[in-house]
């Protein structure tokens, strides 16, 4: 209010020197003198010029004003748990950005609920992770706290997030202005080799599950172990055609080729891959190779393009494999002195510093999956709080609209933003349902039940 009255009193001013000008003339012969201070404040009055406006951003914001961005993969559940303790009583999701207070790394969470506003979120698959250390047993029941304690937070927040399970659920909580909030298991263990266990996790509310994470099950390759199964067995064959019939998703991200082509064959429901990226782009295992991208227009499937920086920029997986070389040499000769291997790996490291990841790198990704198979088949799956940060310019969950900005450059239209933010996974689980309800007919796959030792 102050600026707007200063501005008045220099444009009064400034008339009244207009006014007297005249008669100042008659009188001294100053008029040149006169008009020249008019003009100075004149200009001193005048408005200063609004910020530059970004077409490609404002294309952006309109895209995801009408079809919200419906990510894959956000790993705030294992947070909960490395963090707090699963203790979240206390916990404020508002704004999460002084949570890295306490890590040594100083590292906050990339996720609350005030920059999921400005990221224009209104979907999200919360992954309930745990690891894969864990025994069956032990994961299966992690499983349920990380189900338990994803689902409490969601309900300390009633006016932002809405528990989610379906496709209508997801619209209506968009059309509300709220985050529609569904869970998604990353990893097979989660079920301890159990179709039993796979169907009350569906009745918990699990969405998709992951086929593996990074070690094989006793049914599935994943894509970072050493194979066994030649992709996946006879009963990994049988938990995809579960999964369809009672309409959870299939999740190849994290599983081999091999287990990639197996699942294609045996799915008649959409897959997803909810946090990769394409392996042409970047050679990374985790990525989907162009061999099991053109099996997905068939399939009716998507890619949800993760933002993880070594998934998505070459330059920086090159790195990342050279350190790692180094290390393990140093470690070698250099056995039991820990400080040698340190300083070595420090010099090395003030040599040949990170690549910087840019949000380009996630387009190119996006760019090549379009022109293999085509923009039905995209998504975003970013894999926030499961990684130590996105690219640069997409560091935490408000980015997104500044990688739409970047689509919008490279000449995606409104609707191909809209497919890729929200519309393309809405999808997908939406024929994942009508699916399973053509089969509501059918009977449970029942499997023997391994003899207890």
């Amino acid at each position: 209010m102050q600026h707007i009255a200063l501005t008045r009193t220099a444009s009064i001013a400034a008339l009244a020197l207009c006014l007297a000008a005249p008669l100042a003339a008659q009188g001294t012969g100053e008029t040149a003198e006169v008009a020249d201070a008019a003009d100075a404040v004149a200009e001193e009055a005048a408005p200063l010029d609004p910020a530059p406006i970004d077409p490609a951003l404002q294309a952006a914001q309109a895209a995801l004003e009408i079809a919200p961005v419906f990510d894959g993969h956000n790993d705030v559940p294992i947070q909960l748990r490395a963090r707090f303790d699963n203790q979240i009583n206390d916990f404020d999701f508002s704004d999460t950005t002084g949570t890295g207070s306490s890590r040594p790394d100083g590292r906050a969470m990339h996720t609350d609920i005030a920059r999921l506003a400005q990221g224009r979120v209104g979907a999200q698959y919360w992954s309930v992770y745990v690891p894969v250390s864990l025994s069956e047993p032990e994961a299966v029941q992690m499983t349920l706290e990380q189900i338990d304690v994803m689902k409490r937070l969601i309900d300390r927040y009633p006016d932002t997030l809405q528990y989610a399970e379906t496709a209508d659920d997801v619209e209506r909580a968009m059309a509300e202005g709220k985050v529609a909030s569904l869970l998604g298991m990353e990893g097979g263990h989660s079920i301890g080799s159990s179709l039993a266990v796979l169907r009350q996790m569906y009745a918990l509310g699990a969405r998709y599950m992951t086929i593996t994470h990074s070690r094989n099950t006793p049914w599935a390759d994943s894509a970072t172990d050493a194979p066994e199964h030649g992709g996946l067995n006879d009963f990994g064959e049988d938990v995809i055609r579960e999964m369809n019939r009672i309409g959870m998703l299939v999740d190849l991200s994290h599983v081999s080729e091999e287990a990639m082509l197996d699942a294609l064959n045996v799915a008649r429901a959409p897959v997803i891959f909810s946090h990769s990226g394409a392996r042409t782009i970047n050679g990374h295992a985790r990525n989907v190779p162009d061999s099991v991208l053109s099996r997905l227009p068939e399939n009716g499937g998507i890619v949800m393009v993760v933002a993880l920086p070594g998934f998505l920029n070459d330059e920086r997986r090159q790195w990342y494999a050279e350190r790692e070389a180094l290390e393990a040499r140093q470690q070698s000769l250099f056995q039991g002195q820990p400080d040698i291997v340190e300083a070595a790996m420090a010099d090395w490291d003030a040599a040949n510093p990170e690549p910087a990841t840019m949000i380009s790198h996630m387009a190119d990704h996006i760019d090549h999956i379009r022109a293999l198979i085509g923009v039905e088949h995209i998504g975003i799956g970013a894999d926030f709080d499961g990684m130590p940060s996105g690219p640069v310019g997409f560091e935490d969950v408000a980015g997104y609209p500044q990688l739409f900005a970047e689509l919008a450059r490279r000449g995606y239209s409104q609707v191909e933003m809209e497919l890729i933010a929200s519309r393309n996974a809405v999808r997908v689980l939406r024929q994942a349902e009508r699916y399973s309800v053509r089969m509501s007919g059918m009977a449970p796959i029942e499997t023997l039940l391994v003899p207890a030792e």
